[in-house]
This record gives C-alpha cells, sequence and structure tokens, in this order.
C-alpha cells in the first residue's frame, strides 16, 4: 500500500490544544454496525462483563530541557531514552548541529556532554547529576509539536495517565488519558477488570510515515514489559470468552509483539513491530484510540484493525461531527474486523 493512501484533509481548529475540564467529559465514537456518539463517561454501556481492559502504565518524563552551547548559542534538547542513570539518547534543536565532544549547559548549570550521533539521535551524558534528577529540576512535559503553546503547570497532571507508573515514556499513550479512578472502579463493579502492559513511548511514535511504499519503513524500536500475572489474566479471559480491550495503540503493540512467537508468556525487551492492512492480531479484540496524524504508522494500525475502507469512513464522519483530534482529542471505540 501507498503512504498517499492514508492522508486526510483535516481542519486545523480540530486539532485539540487543551484537554476537557474532566478526563472523562471527552466524546467517544463508537463503530459497530453503525456510528453511536458517546461520551467516554459512558464506556461501560459498551463492554461486557469478562472483558479485560490492557492498559499502558508508562509515566511520562519532563523530558524538553533548555540551555546554550559552551559558545552561548540557544539549544532544546528531548530526551528519547534514559539509558543509565548519566546516559541518554536525544534530539536536540539548534541553530547549528552540536559537535561531538562538546557540552550544552543546561538552566541548573548541569553540563551535557555530548558523545555520538547516529541518524539524526544524540549519545549524551549528564556531568554531575542523574538524568531523572536533573529532567525533575528543569524539564518541561513535552507536548507534542501540534499543540501550539508552551507546556503549563496542569499539563504535567493532565498528559499522564492516573495510573501511570514505570518511568520512561516521552510521550504519553493518549487514549489512557480519558480514564480516572471513578471509571475505572465503577467498570471493575460490572465485571470489567484491568492488567497493566509497560511500554515506554518514544517520540517516533508520532511522527509521519515517509516512505511512499509503507512496507519499507522501519519503526523506532520501543521497551515493553509484560508480566507474568497480565499475560495469565489475558489466558484466563481469553478462555472464559471475555474480550480483551487494548486501550491505546501502544496497548496493541505490547500485546501483539508477546504474540509474534506463538507462545504467550512474560517478556520484556524491545519492539519495532510494524501493524498495516494484512497484518493478522492474534490477542486484541477491541481497541479503544484517539484520533492520530495523517500518514502515520498509527492510522495504519487501525486501518489493519477495522479496515481500510471503515478507516476512511470513520474519520470523515469524526471529521464532519467535529470530533477533536490527537492528543488532547477524543477518543473512539473500535470492534475488531472479522475475516
Amino acid at each position: 500500500m501507498k503512504l498517499s493512501e492514508f492522508d486526510f484533509e483535516l481542519p486545523k481548529s480540530l486539532i485539540a490544544q487543551q484537554p476537557c475540564a474532566n478526563r472523562t467529559d471527552s466524546r467517544l465514537l463508537v463503530l459497530k454496525d453503525n456510528f453511536i456518539n458517546s461520551t467516554f463517561s459512558h464506556l461501560g454501556d459498551y463492554l461486557k462483563p469478562n472483558d479485560l481492559l490492557v492498559l499502558n502504565d508508562t509515566k511520562v518524563i519532563p523530558a524538553r530541557l533548555f540551555g546554550q552551547k559552551d559558545s552561548g548559542g540557544k539549544v532544546e534538547v528531548l530526551i528519547e531514552r534514559v539509558v543509565s542513570d548519566q546516559e541518554a539518547f536525544a534530539m536536540i534543536k539548534a541553530s547549528r548541529s552540536p559537535k561531538i565532544g562538546s557540552y550544552i549547559i543546561l538552566e541548573n548549570k548541569v553540563r551535557l556532554k555530548i558523545c555520538d550521533k547516529n541518524d539524526g539521535i544524540y549519545s549524551v551524558s549528564f556531568e554531575s547529576d542523574s538524568v531523572l534528577k536533573t529532567l525533575n529540576e528543569v524539564g518541561h512535559i513535552p507536548l507534542p509539536p501540534y499543540i501550539d503553546r508552551e507546556d503549563v503547570k496542569e499539563d504535567a497532571n493532565r498528559y499522564q495517565t492516573v495510573y501511570a507508573q514505570n518511568n520512561g515514556a516521552v510521550a504519553a499513550p493518549t487514549a489512557g488519558l480519558h480514564f480516572d479512578e471513578s471509571l475505572l472502579s465503577s467498570l471493575k463493579e460490572q465485571g470489567i477488570d484491568y492488567t497493566f502492559v509497560t511500554l515506554h513511548v518514544g517520540v517516533g511514535t508520532f511522527q509521519p510515515v515517509k516512505v511512499e511504499n509503507i512496507e519499507s519503513h522501519k519503526m523506532h524500536s520501543e521497551y515493553y514489559e509484560v508480566s507474568q500475572e497480565s499475560v495469565d489474566k489475558i489466558v484466563k479471559t481469553k478462555a472464559m470468552g471475555g474480550r480483551i480491550i487494548a486501550v491505546g495503540t501502544t496497548a496493541v503493540r505490547t500485546l501483539e509483539s508477546i504474540a509474534l512467537n506463538g507462545d504467550l508468556s512474560s517478556q520484556k525487551g524491545e519492539t519495532d513491530i510494524f501493524i498495516y492492512p494484512g497484518f493478522e492480531f492474534r490477542i486484541v479484540d477491541v481497541l479503544i484510540t484517539n484520533f492520530h496524524l495523517p500518514k502515520s504508522s498509527l492510522l495504519m494500525l487501525v486501518s489493519a484493525f477495522i479496515g481500510f475502507e471503515e478507516m476512511h469512513q470513520t474519520y470523515q464522519y469524526a471529521i464532519n461531527k467535529e470530533y477533536r483530534f490527537f492528543s488532547y482529542g477524543d477518543a473512539m471505540l473500535l470492534e475488531k474486523k472479522l475475516d
């Protein structure tokens, strides 16, 4: 399939710049035999007892840093991944690319050494302080580039799921932003359980695919973990006839990664799984997700899940009904297309 087939026109006014007043106030588009317009607070109306929600419990780190070069030029650093206590991979924005061996002085005077560069990603080391200590002192929440404003205090809470617990993401698993503790409790009272997986979302997740032949696209690699407890819950749910409800494309990618070898078991490691039309889903039955960017790998995943034509119809319907798009936008509930 061609990249141009995954393009669509989106009015800029539909790109959400702020979250809803309350997490569950966001709209929910439900795709069954027809379109149902609902709100996220009514999610339980579309789930069944014995269904299992799979949530990504990664935690967004304040990965955006500001500083200057030794020469005085201003620099913006986006930590892509924490490698060790004092080492990280980063993307760096400056008028001129910093040289290997040079230093950046951050706002708290911590010196950042440029150690190496590979495919546009820098390897950097933090002198005197750890990566996470520095981020917690002077880091900013890394809002996506389509949110056209600076981060504010509220974003530290709202660009984070209520169940986030494992530091490492530089972008939120945005489908999870619609849940609050009250909704999770009420779902459990309905007989709808939940479990957690971890996938540390990287900046590449939201970047558009750039090759016209999508099969030539190489996905970025991301770290994931799935516990034996989660595997056991998944197996039990399937055995009881329940459905696996993936909350977000990151949960889908994690679950389908552990199923690739055909043996469901506790796993951790790196995944660069690329899901596009023709992919055979082995675990996920239902997907809760936000509306994604044109030409993105996430849009291709949705297309693989519900069908190519159905994806375009759903997105056009959402645009016509003025749903809010992207990270702080609305959500949809999609059932897997059966062969």
